[in-house]
């Protein structure tokens, strides 16, 4: 069937409001239940369709998946290293969708800027996700600046060594 097949892009400004509805209702599942509820309300309001926008406006590069027409994965990246959201639809997990959305963004920051380690902070539900794609656990779980509880982790590709003859 043509609609399992799955499209990646480039999101554009106008493409926050759906971001923003995939965005919470995933951390609403999975994310918010291991915080405060004070965090997980704050957390919900950076995910909103105006801050969104906004970080698409500044530069951030957000790559989606689609199946069909249907948004079920979003990766976004800072400065071209550091991954800040990383979500695939509940029902859509466990298809491989996490591993192809995660390869595009990061054949996508070695391109532009020649990236060798990546960062990010994990949230307690998506540490085993980040390990199945090559991640390693940096150091002890804490709350990030905005108070998520999170565990600081990496991924450092393997030096190329130039073919010369």
């Amino acid at each position: 069937m043509s609609n399992d097949v799955l499209h990646l892009r480039l999101a554009r400004p106008d493409d926050v409001r759906d971001i923003g509805v995939l965005c919470r209702r995933v951390v609403k599942r999975w994310v918010v239940p291991d915080q405060s509820a004070e965090v997980g309300r704050a957390l919900l309001l950076r995910l909103s369709a105006s801050v969104l926008r906004q970080r698409i406006v500044e530069g951030q590069r957000f790559h989606l998946a689609y199946v069909g027409t249907v948004l079920v994965g979003v990766a976004a990246m800072r400065d071209d290293s550091h991954l800040l959201h990383f979500y695939v639809s509940t029902r859509y997990q466990g298809r491989g969708i996490a591993r192809r959305l995660w390869q595009r963004a990061m054949r996508d920051a070695i391109r532009r800027a020649g990236t060798q380690r990546f960062t990010l902070n994990a949230t307690p539900c998506a540490v085993p996700v980040y390990l199945r794609l090559g991640f390693h656990i940096d150091g002890a779980e804490r709350p990030s600046p905005n108070g998520v509880l999170t565990t600081p982790m990496s991924l450092q590709l393997p030096v190329r060594r130039s073919k010369r003859a």
